[in-house]
């Protein structure tokens, strides 16, 4: 949250998605409607208690989820992650899955661009493997997520579990 100032609050961060800033500054005139669609967007992930919460003060899990927030009040089709657990601990990493479940539900497309299949939520449909910028592999998890695959793209031994739609790689 380097791009944030200290003294930002959630609600602030939210708003300035409109405003393609990192804050809002003394100029910005967020207006009633501004206003409204950083609400329904902070309530939509369940954290319209981070609104007032100076981000300087949120934990990195809380912080990413309030930057989803401020997508989405453009009402994207589709939001893309990259490598969006990094920094984040278990429950963290859990909520954040669970966020872009209740996203993927509720119609929006999830691109997720990850090295950890335990990051891959079930709504996801498609795979594509790439190495060196070319792909290796396209196409149904089940079908691409495999032992064999995962092996011959990383150069190790790879196996490959699944469980509740989610996968393990060890």
């Amino acid at each position: 949250m380097a791009s944030c100032t200290t003294d930002a609050t959630g609600r602030d961060v939210v708003l300035s998605g409109f405003f393609g800033s990192t804050r809002i500054f003394p100029h910005h005139s967020p207006s009633t409607d501004l206003l409204e669609k950083s609400e329904v967007s902070l309530a939509r992930l369940g954290i319209t208690h981070l609104a007032a919460r100076p981000v300087a003060q949120m934990s990195s899990g809380e912080a990413k989820r309030t930057l989803i927030a401020r997508a989405l009040v453009h009402e994207p089709q589709t939001l893309l992650f990259d490598e969006p657990s990094n920094g984040l601990d278990i429950g963290a990493q859990m909520q954040l899955r669970d966020t872009m479940r209740s996203l993927a539900r509720g119609g929006l497309g999830i691109l997720l661009v990850t090295h950890h299949v335990s990051e891959i939520i079930p709504e996801i449909e498609r795979v594509v493997l790439l190495r060196e910028g070319r792909i290796v592999a396209d196409g149904s998890k089940q079908g691409t997520l495999t032992s064999e695959k995962l092996s011959a793209l990383f150069g190790a031994d790879i196996h490959i579990a699944s469980r509740d739609g989610y996968f393990s790689a060890f």
